[in-house]
């Protein structure tokens, strides 16, 4: 999916509960993956490890920004950056990982996250968002959609290795 969105504004992204952006902090890492677990099933630390490593080497290539409410973490977004990729010379920035706290969704918080996202994109000259997900994932399916993504020109595949000739 690709966003060439403009920022959401009006009511619709007010959310109801008081809530601060800020940048995420090593700090962050288990209530992050905390968050996570309660949508994917699983614990992804490994991931969200790797990519909080590469953050630190080369902060320019990602943005990362943390929800609070009363404090505590409540929703995260993770994107990296890429150019060249695909033979094109622009800058995008990859949503490789979005939540929001159960019980917090449909608040408006994912927004105010794509909203600061977009303010820190902006300043890096970054002018599209890029996503992958599971076609199966109504409801991340839903807030993308309502979020002014649309399907990208193109296609990802994947295949088994098994077997596959080397």
């Amino acid at each position: 999916m690709t966003n060439k969105r403009k920022p959401i504004s009006g009511a619709a992204a007010t959310p109801k509960f008081a809530h601060a952006l800020r940048p995420l902090t090593p700090d962050d890492l288990d209530r992050v993956v905390e968050i996570d677990r309660a949508h994917s099933g699983r614990p992804r630390d490994g991931f969200f490890q790797k990519r909080l490593r590469a953050a630190l080497r080369e902060p320019d290539a990602f943005v990362y920004l943390g929800a609070t409410a009363e404090g505590r973490l409540v929703g995260f977004a993770f994107a990296r950056l890429l150019s060249g990729e695909f033979g094109t010379d622009r800058t995008v920035a990859i949503l490789d990982a979005i939540a929001i706290e159960p019980g917090r969704q449909g608040t408006g918080l994912g927004r105010l996250l794509l909203d600061g996202m977009d303010e820190v994109l902006r300043h890096k000259n970054v002018g599209e968002i890029r996503s992958q997900l599971d076609w199966n994932n109504h409801a991340l399916v839903r807030f993308l959609d309502g979020a002014g993504f649309r399907l990208a020109p193109r296609i990802v595949l994947a295949r088994h290795t098994e077997g596959a000739p080397f």
